[in-house]
């Protein structure tokens, strides 16, 4: 299979198309890799399939997951000799540096001191996320706004106005009360996004980061419906959909004869990279997920079935009572009678090493996070290129600032800007 490279996305004999279905494809024969989720099938299919693979995995150190997992490339190319089908790893995951310069992106940045109630990261993923798709000609539309975050970043780079829309009054007032304060051009409106009598406002730049699901799906659709000039997107946590089996958003591509359906769970492994969580964070979450596979453990056994049996999220108040109490909750939520007498210890050791076991399977899976990503991504620039957009693909910041860095820039083709207009 011949793969499409990334330096000629933009070139006419290359569509989006042509690479979305070589990866849809490639994905597709590799299915038995990314599919069988570690932590629900203690012995996914491919571990007997390349039985001397997964020894090799599970002999891995700490040190050694922990470098893997941020380096994939190279482990890719290290488990080479067992899957020769990675080896051009990099082709299928690379494109585009969007990216301006630094100091582009440091001006498009709100100052420290106007940006109130505003996380330092996403002060500097807006600041990135505007200096990727200035110039800005059109009045522009914040969706999905929250307090206006983004709204008040890009509105000093407009000579237009920006107004934003967001479901919840408390933000929109918040985000009003900061652009009157900071004497930013922007107005936040209540509005549900995926309200049917929305109406998108005339000539608007759609614009949106980190939207999850559906609302960026929507933003697409609608935006494209009203005959928005541009609409300017990074998306996010695919796997927010009404829809139990995920199918393209594109004619395209949802007519391609064996185009991948998805479920919530295998849409979720496209947003599991986390790379800016603090330390604790990720220290609670690896400990929660011990108890939860020592419970998956002990269930199995009691009942009697070696099935996975989900268990919603849990309070946070039993990360403080221990492992026996939240095996005590768990086992009340699925209606599983605990014996009055349970071996804690065994259990929970049982889960510490399945938890060991799951990471180092996972990192097989990890490999196929940014592909699945991309096929996503892909979809949606082949779906913008059928309501008549011109679009760029790519990344507007690098992945320490945030893995969600890609960025769909589409402009309508038969659209021509006025002439932007001197900010007062």
């Amino acid at each position: 299979m011949t793969f499409p490279p990334a330096a000629s996305l933009h070139e006419p004999t290359t569509s989006f198309y042509t690479r979305w279905q070589a990866l849809n494809d490639w994905l597709a024969s590799h299915a038995d890799l990314w599919r069988p989720a570690p932590f629900m099938e203690p012995a996914p299919v491919w571990a007997r399939s390349w039985p001397e693979l997964s020894a090799w995995l599970e002999a891995l150190g700490d040190e050694e997951c922990e470098y893997y997992e941020q380096h994939l490339s190279e482990f890719a190319r290290r488990i080479g000799d067992w899957l020769p089908a990675l080896a051009d790893y990099d082709q299928w995951t690379d494109v585009p540096v969007l990216a301006p310069s630094t100091g582009l992106r440091t001006r498009a940045t709100l100052p420290e001191v106007d940006a109130t109630d505003m996380p330092g990261r996403k002060r500097l993923q807006a600041g990135a996320f505007a200096a990727s798709v200035i110039p800005l000609s059109r009045p522009v539309l914040d969706w999905c706004c929250g307090k206006g975050h983004l709204s008040r970043t890009l509105a000093r780079q407009c000579p237009e106005p920006v107004q934003g829309f967001e479901w919840d009054p408390a933000l929109v007032e918040d985000g009003n009360r900061l652009a009157r304060r900071f004497a930013d051009a922007v107005t936040l409106n209540c509005q549900d996004v995926m309200a049917d009598d929305l109406t998108w406002p005339t000539g608007c730049h759609g614009v949106a980061l980190h939207a999850c699901g559906d609302l960026h799906r929507q933003l697409m659709r609608r935006g494209s419906a009203a005959g928005a000039p541009r609409l300017s997107l990074s998306p996010c946590c695919y796997h927010l959909t009404s829809t139990t089996r995920y199918r393209p958003l594109s004619a395209k591509a949802n007519g391609h004869p064996d185009a991948l359906e998805l479920t919530r769970n295998e849409l979720r492994l496209a947003v599991q990279e986390t790379v800016t969580a603090p330390a604790r964070v990720r220290a609670q979450t690896a400990l929660v997920s011990q108890w939860r596979l020592g419970f998956d453990a002990l269930q199995r056994h009691l009942r009697g079935c070696d099935e996975y049996l989900p268990v919603p999220s849990h309070p946070p108040r039993l990360v403080n009572e221990g492992f026996a109490a939240f095996c005590q909750w768990a086992a009340a939520k699925k209606q599983l009678e605990l014996p009055l007498s349970v071996d804690w210890r065994s259990w929970l050791d049982a889960g510490r090493y399945r938890f060991g076991q799951v990471r180092r399977h996972e990192l097989l899976r990890h490999l196929f996070r940014r592909p699945l990503e991309l096929w996503l991504v892909l979809d949606y620039a082949v779906f913008l290129e059928e309501q008549g957009y011109r679009v760029r693909l790519g990344t507007f910041c690098d992945r320490s600032l945030t893995p969600r860095n890609l960025l769909l820039d589409a402009v309508r083709a038969c659209d021509t800007p006025p002439a932007p207009r001197s900010r007062p």
